[in-house]
C-alpha cells in the first residue's frame, strides 16, 4: 500500500544532505563566475530545477504522495513568475530608453556643464538614488559609472569615491521602494508590506546614504575635469524617447494602483505597460514613418536574459531547500537572536552571499514578523551588498565597468563610511518604526 504523506523533512536523511551538498556546490560556481569564466545563470538554473527532479524521483521510489510537491511547484511557478514578468517588462522599457539615446543625452549634460569634481560626485550620487527606485539598481549604477569614467580616466581618487557614491546610492535609493530592488520586490509581491510601507524607508535610505556621501565626498579632490569629450557630437534623443520615459513612469504608476485597488499581481499592470508601448510603436509606425521607429521586440531580445534564468534557478533552488525543511534553522535563528539582531545581521550576510537568496530563504521560512520588521530586514537586505564590493548586482557591474580602478581593495579601504551609514540607517529605522511609531 502506498505511503501517503503530507510532506517529508529531508533534513535528517542521507538524501537530504546530498542535494543541499549540490546547492552548496552550485552556489560555489555563482560565487566564483569571474574565475571559472562561467556566467552565473547556467550553475543556478541547474541547481535550481536538479534539486527538484532529485526530490520528485526520491518520492516515486519510496512510494510518497507525490500531491505536496506538486502544489509546492504550482505555488513556485506563480511566484517566480511574478517577480520574472516585472523584471523583463522593467528591462525592456529601460532598453528601449537606451536605444532612444534617453540615458546618453543626460551623460552628455552632465560631463558638458562644466562642474568640479565635488559637484559631479553629488550630482552623480543623487541622480542613483532617485533613479534606482524606477529603474533597476543595476543599470542605475552601469549608466551612471560610466558617466564618471567619460569625465576623467585618470583620476583614481575620484573615480573610487564616486564609484562607491554610485553603488550605495543605487542599492540605498531601490531599498525604499516596492520595485526599486529584487529584494524588495520580492517582499511586496510576498505581500510582507504595503506600497506605503516601503516608502516609510525613504528617510533612514536617504540619511544613511547621505552620511556616506558625506565622508566619502572628504576624499574627492578639488578642481575641475578636463573635458575631452565635448569635441564628440552631441547625442539627441530620437523620436518617441521621451514619450517612452512617461509611458515607463504609468507603467508603474498603474502596476501600484492595480495592486492596491484591484489586488492584481504587480506584473500585470506591468504587462499592460508592455502592451501600451507596443501600441504606441504600431501608430507611432503609421503615422510618422521614419527610418528611426521603436521596434519593441528588438528592445526586448536586448534584455539580460541571464539575469532573469539566474533569479529562475536561484529562487526554484532556495524552494528546494524550502520544501526539504532546511529553511526551518533560518526559523529558528529569528527565535533564538530576535528579530531586530537576525534583521541586522542579513545586512552582512548579504554582503558575502548574494541578497537574492538570502531574502528569499527569509520569505520561504517566514518568521512571525510585523511589517516594522520586514521593512528593517528589506533595508538591510538591499543595503547590506554594499559594504563589500561584490555584494551587490551593482557593485559587480560597476568593477567591470571600472576594471583596476574600482577593486575589491580599493572598495574595502573606504567601506568603513559604508558601515556608518548602514548603522545610520539602522537608527533612523529604530527611532521611525519603533519609537516613534510614524510610518
Amino acid at each position: 500500500m502506498e505511503h501517503i504523506v503530507e510532506s517529508v523533512n529531508m533534513t535528517q536523511t542521507t538524501f537530504g544532505w546530498i542535494v543541499f551538498g549540490i546547492f552548496v556546490l552550485g552556489y560555489f560556481f555563482i560565487a566564483t563566475e569571474e574565475k571559472y569564466n562561467i556566467n552565473k545563470s547556467k550553475p543556478a538554473l541547474f541547481i535550481g530545477t536538479f534539486m527538484f527532479v532529485l526530490i520528485g524521483a526520491y518520492y516515486a521510489v519510496n512510494g510518497y504522495d507525490v500531491s505536496p510537491l506538486h502544489n509546492e511547484l504550482e505555488h513556485l511557478i506563480l511566484e517566480i513568475a511574478e517577480i520574472f514578468f516585472f523584471l523583463f517588462v522593467a528591462m525592456t522599457y529601460i532598453e528601449t530608453m537606451i536605444e532612444r539615446n534617453v540615458f546618453d543625452v543626460l551623460k552628455h549634460k552632465l560631463v558638458s556643464n562644466g562642474y568640479s569634481y565635488k559637484k559631479l560626485f553629488w550630482l552623480t550620487g543623487l541622480l542613483a538614488f532617485f533613479i534606482s527606485p524606477v529603474a533597476d539598481n543595476l543599470t542605475t549604477a552601469l549608466i551612471l559609472s560610466t558617466v564618471l569614467y567619460t569625465i576623467d580616466k585618470h583620476k583614481t581618487e575620484f573615480l573610487v569615491a564616486g564609484a562607491i557614491n554610485i553603488v550605495v546610492a543605487a542599492n540605498a535609493g531601490g531599498a525604499w521602494s516596492p520595485f526599486g530592488d529584487i529584494t524588495t520586490l520580492m517582499a511586496w509581491t510576498a505581500g510582507k508590506g504595503e506600497v506605503v510601507d516601503f516608502l516609510a524607508l525613504f528617510p533612514a535610505s536617504f540619511i544613511g546614504w547621505l552620511v556616506t556621501a558625506f565622508l566619502l565626498s572628504l576624499y574627492v579632490p578639488k578642481g575641475m575635469p578636463h573635458f575631452d569629450s565635448l569635441t564628440e557630437s552631441i547625442p539627441r534623443i530620437k523620436d518617441g524617447g521621451m514619450v517612452v520615459v512617461y509611458l515607463g513612469i504609468f507603467t508603474i504608476a498603474i502596476s501600484v494602483v492595480m495592486h492596491i485597488f484591484m489586488h492584481f499581481p504587480a506584473m500585470w499592470g506591468m504587462m499592460f505597460g508592455l502592451a501600451i508601448l507596443s501600441m504606441y510603436t504600431y501608430f507611432q509606425k503609421r503615422r510618422r514613418p521614419s527610418q528611426e521607429l521603436i521596434n519593441v521586440y528588438v528592445n526586448m531580445a536586448k534584455v539580460e536574459n541571464d539575469t532573469l534564468l539566474f533569479f529562475f534557478g536561484i529562487l526554484s533552488a532556495v524552494g528546494a531547500l524550502h520544501f526539504m525543511g532546511f529553511l526551518e534553522y533560518v526559523h529558528n535563528l529569528y527565535g533564538a537572536i530576535g528579530d531586530i539582531t537576525s534583521n541586522v545581521t542579513v545586512g552582512f550576510i548579504s554582503a558575502i552571499i548574494d541578497n537574492v537568496p538570502v531574502m528569499s530563504a527569509i520569505l520561504k521560512a517566514s518568521p512571525n514578523m510585523g511589517p516594522d520588521q520586514w521593512m528593517l530586514v528589506t533595508m538591510t537586505a538591499g543595503i547590506g551588498g554594499s559594504l563589500i564590493s561584490f555584494g551587490s548586482a551593482a557593485g559587480v557591474g560597476v568593477m567591470g565597468k571600472m576594471k583596476g580602478i574600482y577593486t575589491f581593495s580599493s572598495h574595502m579601504k573606504l567601506a568603513w563610511t559604508i558601515l556608518v551609514g548602514y548603522a545610520v540607517s539602522i537608527a533612523v529605522w529604530y527611532v521611525q518604526f519603533e519609537i516613534l511609531k510614524i510610518y
